[in-house]
């Protein structure tokens, strides 16, 4: 079993905390684990904070994360058509502007948003299926 809530935050310019997990309503089933390309990305969605929200699922092995489906540079969706990813040479592209995020990591690594990160939402994978945490 994988868990990656790990309720991070950081601090902006003002000394604010910053929350930067989504919270999911769940357990929820959101998948099974082989509807995950390893090495790849899946789109679903599922309630956060009480609204259906869409979410970006990236694989690498048994390792499953779940981020907001949402580009940190300008609030735009990661797909080019609904949940139809750019996955090249291990990371997500960005449809709108190219901003590259590593698989299964979710840091921005090239591209108008370097070094931010997509908002994690936290997920773990039990006997073959994905679940909102």
């Amino acid at each position: 079993m994988s868990d990656f809530g790990d309720g991070s935050e950081y601090r902006d310019g003002r000394d604010r905390a910053q929350v930067t997990e989504a919270t999911v309503s769940g357990p929820e089933r959101l998948c099974a684990l082989a509807d995950v390309p390893d090495g790849g990305a899946f789109g679903v969605e599922a309630p956060v904070h009480g609204a259906v929200e869409a979410l970006l699922l990236l694989r690498r092995g048994e390792e499953v994360r779940a981020f907001l489906n949402v580009c940190p540079h300008a609030g735009r969706r990661l797909d080019w058509a609904p949940d139809r990813f750019i996955v090249s040479e291990g990371t997500v592209v960005c449809a709108a502007h190219g901003a590259s995020f590593t698989i299964p990591s979710g840091e921005c690594v090239g591209g108008p948003c370097r070094g931010a990160q997509l908002r994690a939402v936290a997920v773990l994978v039990r006997d073959g299926d994905v679940f909102a945490a």
